[in-house]
């Protein structure tokens, strides 16, 4: 998409505007300089303009390296600089035409001289679209500016029938409230699309601003009528939403980006909301870790040894599969940061695995115990299925549920205490601020997920609370009670979300370093 127009230091209109409205529907945009113009949102100051012979060189230095789709005019200062644009279109295919003829003043005051003008008016002919507001059209058709809407089809059908191209009549300049869209042809109204005039200041730039989108709309395929309706209606939030800018004192531009930022906090909301949300649906799940017997032991420094041991060691088996996940959590990462934490964190992984765990329980691993295997086989199912969102998600409750259990079973240790070393394990700061990069990959990961990836995701995450409520009550359990009580954790997912488990299930427990 290229622009041949003057420029605007401010950014609302001339080819800063066109430049964003190109970006803003898809487009890549390109500009040529017809005059640098010293101007900001209350008016014009000056206008320099470059010879005409530089206005063919940066046409000609665009299109000999570059195929150009389509191509917007906007101010042509003088009859010399429309000459060079008429011989450089005659010279090139280019695609798609538009002309928006930047006649008027907002004064009411003529900007061109009577060459410009009669060069303009040939010009008309070798575009596919112009798009004249009513004092324009009445330059153009040599007449008074058209006090309603049947004398401005009149005027426009002439336009049309004279140049042989297409007319985009905009009727914002009518009084009342109505503010009406058409294409005219020399046959008459081709689209007419109606419209509410909008109460705002935010309408610097908006002929430059619909006239590049009608260029771009129909330049990706859409059909004439088809890109008004589109353009209109993307216009129509721009201006609404320009006074959020709060750019300038005068008439301010519009917002070029309001799409894309409305669409930014939506998914930033929809991410944000993710973690915080699986959280709080964890809550009867995190109170019975809490409440139950090891923790409790543990916290009060009167668990048994044996209870104890059985537990380090199903977590030194555990491990050692958990690391295997978060390597494949870093081949599945999109971002190399990423990439770097999951990596770290599975070599993390094995490094407590042989320093805390075998120091105490020996060198040889046991057999894995139900609630582990469980836990393991959750993780890997996420793993395997290649979903980046939903195996992060399976994976933070062993970093947030440990970070937050941390803190009060921190609180609790004291030089006499038999599990000191494992309670300010808990407690270690570089173990929190990898909580809230695991935190922040999570939302990250749901903001560009769908509907149906992110409720995967609470899926993986309420199951992995679930299997952690296990592996806790699984030490200080009888062996004929054990079942049961992993049971209760797996309907504890269910009641909260989860979708059950298939063949032999599990999850995963995250790293204590």
């Amino acid at each position: 998409m290229l622009s041949i127009a003057g420029t605007d230091p401010a950014g609302g209109a001339g080819i800063h505007a066109d430049l964003k409205t190109i970006a803003a529907l898809g487009g890549y945009g390109m500009a040529a300089v017809t005059a640098l113009v010293a101007q900001n949102t209350r008016g014009v100051r000056s206008v320099h303009v470059p010879p005409p012979a530089f206005l063919r060189e940066q046409l000609d230095a665009v299109s000999d390296d570059v195929e150009v789709d389509a191509v917007k005019l906007g101010m042509l200062h003088s009859a010399p600089l429309i000459d060079v644009v008429d011989a450089w279109l005659a010279d090139h295919e280019v695609g798609i035409v538009v002309l928006d003829p930047v006649m008027v003043a907002t004064s009411g005051d003529r900007l061109l001289d009577a060459d410009a003008e009669a060069a303009i008016r040939r010009l008309c002919a070798r575009v596919d679209l112009v798009t004249p507001n009513l004092p324009e059209l009445a330059v153009l058709a040599d007449g008074p500016v058209a006090p309603d809407w049947e004398t401005a089809v009149t005027q426009a059908r002439g336009l049309a029938a004279a140049s042989g191209t297409l007319v985009l009549l905009k009727g914002g300049h009518l009084d009342g409230a109505d503010c009406p869209d058409a294409l005219v042809s020399d046959a008459g109204i081709v689209a007419r699309f109606d419209g509410r005039r909008l109460a705002s200041t935010n309408t610097h730039g908006t002929g430059c601003s619909l006239s590049s989108a009608m260029a771009t709309l129909r330049a990706a395929g859409l059909a004439w009528p088809d890109a008004l309706e589109r353009a209109k209606t993307w216009l129509a939030g721009a201006i609404v939403a320009g006074a959020a800018l709060e750019v300038g004192r005068g008439n301010g531009p519009v917002d070029h980006q309001h799409e894309q930022r409305a669409d930014a906090a939506a998914v930033a909301s929809a991410g944000a909301a993710f973690s915080r949300d699986a959280w709080d649906a964890s809550a009867d799940v995190r109170a019975a870790v809490d409440a139950c017997a090891f923790v409790r032991g543990l916290r009060d420094g009167d668990l048994s040894s044996a209870s104890f041991d059985w537990y380090l060691a199903q977590d030194a088996a555990y491990l050692v599969e958990y690391a295997r996940v978060l390597a494949r959590a870093s081949a599945l990462a999109p971002d190399p940061a990423d990439q770097v934490f999951w990596a770290r964190s599975a070599a993390s992984s094995i490094a407590v695995e042989a320093e805390l765990h075998r120091s105490r329980v020996g060198s040889a691993l046991p057999e894995p115990a139900p609630a582990t295997l469980s836990y393991t086989d959750h993780l890997h199912a996420a793993a395997s299925r290649g979903s980046y969102g939903e195996l992060v998600a399976a994976l933070l409750p062993c970093f947030w549920l440990y970070s937050d259990l941390g803190a009060s079973l921190a609180a609790a240790s004291h030089p006499a205490h038999p599990y000191r070393d494992w309670l300010e394990t808990y407690a270690d700061p570089e173990f929190a601020e990898a909580t809230a990069t695991a935190v922040d990959i999570a939302d990250r990961a749901a903001a560009s997920a769908g509907a149906v990836e992110r409720e995967r995701m609470r899926t993986a995450f309420a199951r992995s609370m679930a299997h952690e409520l296990a592996f806790f009550e699984a030490p200080t359990a009888t062996a004929g009670r054990w079942e049961i009580v992993a049971r209760c954790a797996i309907a504890g997912c269910e009641a909260t979300g989860g979708a059950g488990f298939e063949g032999r299930r599990g999850a995963a427990r995250g790293s204590v370093a």
